[in-house]
């Protein structure tokens, strides 16, 4: 009896001390997330850094903090400043920390609100360096403000156990008065060179214009000439063969006169412009007219030109 009594106490015993096993067990067991990080304390004193994974802690005995982020964060903070020519500007700056996995210690204890303090510096350091450049120096300068931002950041934030892995400034803006000002004084050099370029572009096609047009009334007078080196050959011609076959010079002269005036009325009448001819109204016209043409030509064959009288 005695023995199944203790058997009986010993299963007992078991059942009750089964469920408090399981939960010093649950209790002891702890996992830890992926790019996160927690601290032991024992005591209120710090013991060690749980890193991802299954971790094993004293039930009661262990205090396990929240979960520290190990990812980057992007903080952003917008800066009131002024420049060097007192032009007063926002200069947005976005700093991305995060903690480093290997001062996880220092980043818990040695900051409230890491933010703020990043936030005071990013302040304290964009102030420093705006207002020793003008609004254009800015803005051509401002990949080197970064710099400078991320840089003092570092020096200062690696003590507390952050990493700081950009500070950009994503933008600058101005007072709405002097973009505006800007804005038109940009409109206005705009404007002043697409007048030069319409201006070059016009002078280009006058002188391209002038150049064609010389061209063209060379080519005219090198045909002109041309034509009529033709025309006196042939008349030349004419007036051998005529001379040849025994008409004389004035005679060959008249004949030629003669049917290059029927010729021209001929030209004259199948011209599309041509509204009007004038001819003479007698019966005899074209002999007249023959008769002034020869008169003309005998004139002109005994016209001195040096002394500006006629020559027997």
């Amino acid at each position: 009896m005695r023995l199944g009594d203790d058997y009986v106490g010993f299963i007992v015993a078991a059942i009750i001390l089964l469920p408090v096993l399981i939960v010093l067990i649950a209790k002891g067991i702890y996992v830890v997330r992926q790019q996160t990080a927690c601290v032991v304390e024992r005591f209120g004193r710090f013991r060690r850094i749980l890193m991802p994974g299954l971790n094993l802690v004293i039930p009661f005995v262990d205090r396990v903090s929240r979960p520290i982020s190990l990812r980057i964060v992007q903080l952003d903070i917008k800066v009131d400043t002024k420049t060097e020519d007192n032009v007063f500007v926002k200069v947005p700056v976005a700093v991305q920390y995060q903690v480093n996995p290997d001062k996880v210690r220092e980043a818990f204890y040695k900051l409230e609100d890491p933010e703020e303090q990043i936030e005071s510096y990013v302040f304290d350091i964009v102030r420093a360096e705006v207002p020793r450049k003008t609004l254009d120096a800015l803005f051509l300068s401002k990949d080197d403000i970064s710099e400078a931002v991320q840089e003092s950041l570092q020096k200062v934030m690696d003590e507390y156990g952050f990493i700081i892995r950009r500070s950009l400034i994503t933008d600058i803006t101005p007072d709405a008065k002097v973009a505006a000002a800007m804005n038109s004084i940009n409109a206005a050099k705009r404007n002043r060179e697409a007048a030069e370029h319409e201006a070059e572009a016009a002078r280009i096609k006058l002188v391209a214009a002038a150049a064609a047009e010389a061209e063209s009334k060379k080519l005219q007078g090198e045909g002109t000439a041309s034509q009529r080196k033709a025309i006196a050959l042939g008349i030349a011609e004419s007036v051998r063969i005529l001379n040849d076959a025994g008409v004389s010079e004035r005679e060959a002269n008249a004949i030629l006169l003669a049917t290059q005036y029927f010729d021209m009325q001929q030209s004259l009448g199948q011209a599309s412009r041509a509204t009007t001819i004038f001819t003479p109204l007698t019966a005899n016209g074209g002999g007249q007219a023959l008769t002034e043409i020869m008169a003309a030509l005998a004139a002109f064959k005994n016209y001195d030109g040096k002394s500006g009288q006629q020559t027997e």
